[in-house]
C-alpha cells in the first residue's frame, strides 16, 4: 500500500520545491518525461511511490517512481529528490551542483 504524506509535509515540500527550485523541476520534467525540450515544470504531488509534475503549458502529469523505493518518512522525500535532481543531471548532461 503507498504511503501517503500529511498535509502539512506535502504542502512544505511543494512550496520549496516550487519556489527555490523550480529549474530542478524542469530538469526532471526533461529528463523523465517525454519532452527533453519542456520548458515549464511544477511538482504537484507526491506519496511513497513516486513525485508528480504538471508538465509543459499544457500541464500534462508526469509521474517519476523514486529511485531508491518506496518511502515512509518526510526526510525521504528529500533525499528521493534530490537523487531524481542528480539522475536528471546525468540524462542530460547537465553538471549538478553541489547539495
Amino acid at each position: 500500500m503507498t504511503h501517503d504524506f500529511d498535509p502539512q509535509t506535502r504542502r512544505a515540500v511543494l512550496a520549496h520545491m516550487n519556489t527555490d527550485h523550480a529549474a530542478d523541476n524542469v530538469l526532471i520534467a526533461r529528463a523523465f518525461g517525454p519532452d527533453p525540450a519542456v520548458a515549464t515544470a511544477e511538482m504537484t504531488g507526491f506519496d511513497g511511490d513516486a513525485g508528480e509534475w504538471s508538465v509543459g503549458v499544457e500541464g500534462g502529469a508526469l509521474r517519476v517512481p523514486w529511485l531508491g523505493g518506496a518511502i515512509t518518512e518526510r526526510q525521504e522525500v528529500r533525499r528521493e529528490i534530490v537523487a531524481l535532481y542528480d539522475e536528471a543531471c546525468r540524462r542530460l548532461g547537465v553538471t549538478p551542483r553541489p547539495h
